[in-house]
């Protein structure tokens, strides 16, 4: 648990608020290092990587893709269903959601 601590601190950028948790995603499940991970993520977003620290930006974006955003909007994807939607749109394998598709397979 330390670890992914860390890594949320040292990605810096807001976490579900922005896009530090895609960012911090990608470095560990890809290990890539911090500017690589925010020029895939950016890159997957369709934003610059100047844009991942955006608040305002960024609520946007998450909106539109429907990837989570902190406050609770009526219709809007949260919990398994927007790391669903994460995992699609990053390319990367995410536990919970392996687990689900895997028990939704009688």
């Amino acid at each position: 648990m330390g670890m992914s601590i860390a890594h949320v601190v040292a990605g810096g950028i807001g976490g579900i608020r922005t896009a530090g948790d895609l960012v911090v995603r990608m470095q560990m499940a890809r290990r890539m290092r911090i500017d690589d991970a925010k020029a895939y993520v950016a890159e997957k977003l369709k934003v610059s990587p100047f844009d991942l620290s955006d608040v305002h930006v960024m609520r946007e974006v998450r909106e539109e893709l429907d990837i989570g955003i902190i406050t609770s909007v009526p219709g809007c994807a949260k919990g398994i269903e927007a790391k669903v939607r994460i995992a699609e749109l990053l390319g990367i394998e995410i536990n919970c959601v392996t687990r689900l598709k895997n028990k939704m397979k009688f």
